[in-house]
């Protein structure tokens, strides 16, 4: 089969376009050829040498998601069958002609969506979903402050937490994407050099419920000051910094809850119940169209460097995805 693969760690150019074995399903793994496959930062941190692929994944192939078709299965697979169209979450090894995942990491994919939609999906959606609702507690009427808020996962958080009545906040380096943004349910968008004292302003200093965070040190001050008493923090990513001074005195003050987050390093069964939860609760919305992918742009096989590129760049509001065919 076709893969991209990671030659040596570096830049875009050390990605190629390979011959290698095709893989074969055993016991409760599925076989699925994908047709399509989302672009991650994970990609570009494990193409860089600074990302390892978790036990039991490609250490050498990228992609974190994928949408396809179920081609074969294991002997102990009763839940999927060929032809079906599913899309789903792994470790790596995504961004090939055909990977394999357990049974219960995969999740059909609605009628309304076609492949390069359904790419789009797993990584954000699940990122998100498990975020606001599972380790947040997000409730209706809650206030909730999503810092890039262009990303993926920012624009699939502010549909969801929109969805269940929330009031989204919202911060991204440019005005461009907060415009956007605003289509997608954005109730409040601010500036990134100084959103709390805006925020304390704007709620009569009563604060923000809920943070959504992926930029860490650089904004670890702003966000306890804009949190309200009883507030939450999820960090979800550090594009601003490991290490930052911790007002303890804030934090024990407001009784805030703060919590670190990834996907990618839980355990199978933590996996499993995310895919659950997603198939539960946010499937029927895509099915429905109350919540939608946001793709900016689509690259063909080939053009996995540049893909990787613009990712880098970080100009693109939603997601980008690469096309196996």
């Amino acid at each position: 089969m076709k893969a991209v693969v990671i030659t040596r760690p570096g830049g875009p150019e050390v990605l190629q376009i390979k011959e290698v074995e095709t893989p074969e399903p055993v016991g409760d793994l599925v076989r699925v050829r994908v047709r399509a496959s989302g672009i991650n930062r994970a990609d570009l941190l494990q193409r860089a040498g600074g990302y390892p692929a978790p036990a039991g994944s490609p250490s050498d192939i990228p992609g974190l998601e994928f949408a396809g078709e179920v081609d074969a299965v294991g002997p102990l697979v009763r839940t999927w069958k060929p032809g079906q169209r599913v899309m789903g979450l792994v470790g790596g090894g995504a961004q090939a002609e055909y990977v394999l995942t357990h049974e219960g990491l995969l999740v059909e994919i609605p009628a309304n969506l076609d492949f390069v939609q359904a790419a789009s999906i797993p990584e954000v959606f699940m990122t998100a979903h498990d975020a606001l609702f599972t380790q947040a507690g997000l409730r209706m009427g809650e206030r909730v402050l999503i810092h890039a808020a262009g990303s993926g996962v920012g624009t699939a958080a502010i549909q969801l937490a929109k969805a269940v009545g929330a009031i989204v906040f919202g911060t991204s380096r440019t005005l461009a994407k907060l415009e956007r943004a605003r289509e997608l349910g954005l109730d409040v968008a601010l500036s990134a050099q100084d959103f709390a004292s805006e925020i304390l302003r704007l709620t009569s200093g009563q604060g923000i419920h809920i943070v959504l965070d992926f930029v860490g040190a650089a904004y670890l001050e702003q966000n306890l000051q804009a949190l309200a008493a009883w507030g939450r923090m999820v960090i979800l990513a550090t594009l601003g910094g490991t290490q930052g001074d911790l007002p303890i005195g804030l934090l024990m003050g407001k009784r805030i809850s703060l919590k670190g987050v990834t996907l990618r390093t839980r355990t199978l069964e933590e996996k499993l119940a995310v895919t659950r939860l997603f198939a539960t609760s946010v499937l029927p919305l895509l099915a429905t169209g109350k919540v939608r992918p946001v793709v900016e742009r689509v690259y063909p096989l080939a053009e996995i460097g540049a893909a990787h590129t613009a990712m880098g760049a970080n100009e693109n509001f939603g997601k980008l995805v690469v096309t196996m065919d």
